[in-house]
């Protein structure tokens, strides 16, 4: 073999973060033992796998063809390495999950995941749907947990279980007493809603489709507790997943508010790059996740 395990690292350090300082210190390397070992693997072949300028490399057409092959072939090494030395370990999973699932979900699946497989680590970086996304084509994170829709010829969509939205208030609210909502009780409302790039926010711009330039937006935010606790403060109403809500609604301390002739349904997705490896520990988190649904 005319390549090492080795050269393939610092190759996809290189891709990832695009200098090779960043990428020997990722990978404990000194500079020059890494600058080294790319243009050792670049003159094996006789090939170039990226453009230089300046401190910067960036990938050419035939280095983003290596990428996913090379992503895969790791993998497999890892994988092979974990089974040598735990006799079938699923091995760490680096997972995105978007803020509703990775706050009210994830959680119970990486209890279960990880009492499997007693001291297997596991990594959740909680996100937007955009950032989730971009890092999975960026391989890195094996997989993302979303909320929201995608369509890029990358990545693949997976199915994984229904959701809603739902529209409240806090009991003492002008609205709360309402059997219903109209559209002309939305557009009259203050709104307290999830930043432009969440899920939630663009499942909720859909249900509200022809309306959204008449609504009076106070306040946009990044955390769902926080929207809760303003809401619950009498600032406005808002709309987040069920699966946020069930405490609060159950304590009677926020209010749902119905609005039938509005559909806010949607369907979480796991989303995972075509080409990327599909790992026993990949096929057991997506197994326990359906399990959990």
């Amino acid at each position: 073999m005319r390549y090492t395990l080795r050269q393939l690292e610092v190759f996809l350090a290189c891709a990832h973060h695009e200098n090779v300082s960043r990428a020997a210190a990722s990978l404990s390397m000194s500079q020059s033992a890494a600058s080294t070992a790319l243009k050792e693997f670049e003159q094996q072949f006789e090939l170039r796998l990226f453009e230089r300028t300046g401190k910067r490399l960036r990938l050419n057409e035939l280095g983003r063809q290596l990428w996913p092959r090379a992503e895969e072939l790791l993998e497999r090494a890892r994988e092979l390495e974990q089974t040598l030395a735990a006799h079938g370990d699923l091995g760490r999973l680096k997972i995105g999950a978007t803020l509703t699932i990775g706050n009210y979900l994830a959680a119970a699946v990486m209890a279960r995941y990880m009492a499997e497989q007693p001291g297997t680590r596991v990594e959740l970086e909680v996100a937007n749907t955009a950032a989730i996304a971009d890092k999975v084509l960026g391989f890195e994170l094996d997989l993302g947990l979303l909320e929201g829709e995608l369509n890029h010829p990358d990545l693949e969509m997976i199915p994984w279980r229904d959701d809603e939205l739902v529209v409240f208030c806090a009991p003492e609210h002008p609205l709360a007493e309402k059997e219903r909502l109209t559209d002309r009780d939305l557009c009259s409302a203050t709104w307290i809603l999830r930043e432009p790039g969440s899920g939630t926010r663009q499942t909720f711009e859909r249900a509200v489709s022809g309306l959204l330039p008449k609504l009076h937006i106070l306040l946009e935010l990044q955390h769902t507790e926080a929207i809760k606790r303003a809401v619950e403060a009498g600032l406005g109403i808002s709309c987040l997943s069920r699966v946020s809500l069930s405490d609060a609604l159950r304590r009677g301390s926020l209010v749902e508010l119905r609005v039938p002739q509005r559909d806010f349904r949607r369907v979480f997705h796991f989303v995972l790059h075509k080409q990327k490896y599909r790992s026993a520990g990949i096929e057991r988190w997506l197994e326990l996740c359906r399990q959990v649904s």
